[in-house]
């Protein structure tokens, strides 16, 4: 280690850096990017801690639950933050309506038509109940990931690649693999928190938050099932990632994303006569010697959570019930639809209008689409699949997280950024999945 190294720091025991870099962020990558295989059943400790006590103290998730939902229901009106705008108004009266919601779907009150598999028990068994364990539990394993020199290290080594591309500090990276292999719930976690310590301008927290934070790999792994494309899961997987950062990249320098105020920290360029490893290798060591005590940074972060998951449970039952609702017995999706019908039928997909109907419906959830389509030709399955995970934003669940959050996006924002982004996924993805075909992959 040279001498520059050793100065930056001073005051704390290399030993205990070292220990703290190397240690604390292997426990953060195994959390979140290591896939284990426990009952037959392989994905991330998280994902494995959270169906874990799904399956086994139900009762007590259930509790705990409606205990975040009964607080997000009323801290607004607690806090006045339903005066700050109308969007934040509307939020509110759902989040009131979502606990009722929760409250009568446990009681079995209401008609029928709302306990079909599809309605109530997916938004709260698969949904509600998960969210309510993997964001607490995500954000304590958050602190080994971002707190220990990690971030740094990483986000020096990405520089010459995030900035140039994606608009984005190099320290992003974590981000975007942390939303694809955790959820997007953990990687907006990330962002939110990243943007409150400033290491995020506006325009680079909102470019993450609408371009990385998508569903997780587990999840993707129940399109592929739905859709029957699990015998191409590695075509899928990585074709499904190339589209969403390849939109990111086009909609980053795009209204309304573009015209976002960037008044950031510059990132530190690097000193004169060192290399880029050893300037990375610098700044982790740094972050790591001066970083707080473990349990006060696990009780800051775990707090942050705890807030969040208060916050999008009822939001995502509220909305999540009324975009299924639409979705089946409304012709709004229909409406929306039209705008990629010229897509779906100037690239000759079957059933063209069928197709964008079904996009559409992503907006309300983005499993949506796999359901409606899950019988079509395997072209427009593949399409489907890549379309609902690039299109990152739904009114189910990543929305209310969004708008949780403390980047100041509004409701309007979210949906012209959805809409962007569904087109373009399109654009990009027929002709892929077309090349795939022509070359027997699919």
């Amino acid at each position: 280690m040279t001498d520059e190294t050793l100065a930056v720091v001073a005051g704390h025991s290399r030993t205990r850096a070292l220990a703290r870099l190397f240690g604390y962020s292997l426990i953060g990558l195994v959390l979140f990017f290591v896939p284990f295989e426990i009952g037959g059943r392989s994905t991330i400790l998280i994902d494995h801690a959270a169906s874990a006590l799904q399956t086994h103290a139900r009762p007590l998730v259930i509790g705990l639950a409606l205990l975040f939902m009964l607080y997000g229901a009323v801290a607004p009106w607690l806090d006045g933050s339903w005066r700050k705008g109308a969007t934040h108004l509307v939020f509110s009266v759902l989040k009131g309506f979502g606990l009722l919601v929760g409250v009568a779907y446990l009681l079995e009150l209401g008609p029928q038509a709302l306990y079909q598999p599809g309605m109530l028990p997916f938004l709260f068994d698969k949904l509600v109940l998960s969210l309510a364990l993997i964001v607490p539990l995500g954000s304590l394993a958050l602190v080994f990931l971002i707190g220990y020199g990690l971030l740094e290290l990483v986000g020096v080594l990405m520089q010459p690649v995030m900035r140039p591309i994606w608009r984005t500090p190099g320290k992003s990276a974590i981000d975007a693999v942390a939303s694809f292999v955790g959820s997007y719930s953990v990687g907006l976690l990330i962002t939110d928190r990243m943007y409150q310590q400033g290491h995020y301008s506006l325009r680079e927290a909102a470019i993450i938050a609408t371009g990385f934070s998508t569903v997780s790999a587990p999840f993707m792994v129940i399109i592929a099932k739905t859709l029957g494309l699990m015998p191409v899961w590695n075509l899928y997987f990585w074709s499904a990632m190339a589209v969403t950062f390849a939109v990111t990249a086009l909609s980053a320098r795009i209204y309304p994303l573009s015209r976002l105020p960037s008044e950031t920290r510059e990132e530190a360029p690097l000193q004169a006569g060192e290399s880029r490893l050893g300037n990375a290798w610098r700044t982790g060591l740094q972050q790591a010697g001066s970083a707080p005590a473990l349990h006060l940074a696990l009780l800051d972060t775990f707090r942050d959570g705890l807030r969040m998951t208060a916050a999008i449970l009822p939001s995502i039952l509220a909305v999540g019930l009324l975009g299924l609702l639409a979705a089946k017995y409304t012709p709004l999706f229909d409406a929306i639809g039209a705008l990629f019908y010229p897509i779906t039928a100037l690239f000759g997909l079957e059933q063209p209008m069928e197709v964008a109907r079904a996009l559409a419906s992503g907006l309300a959830e983005m499993f949506l689409p796999a359901m409606l389509l899950k019988d079509a030709d395997v072209l427009v399955k593949f399409v489907t699949a890549i379309v609902s995970v690039s299109s990152v934003l739904f009114l189910s669940a990543s929305i209310p997280c969004v708008l949780a959050t403390r980047i100041p996006l509004s409701l309007g924002q979210l949906l012209l950024i959805w809409l962007q982004r569904t087109l373009l996924s399109l654009v990009l993805s027929i002709p892929l999945a077309y090349l795939a075909q022509s070359l027997g992959w699919l």
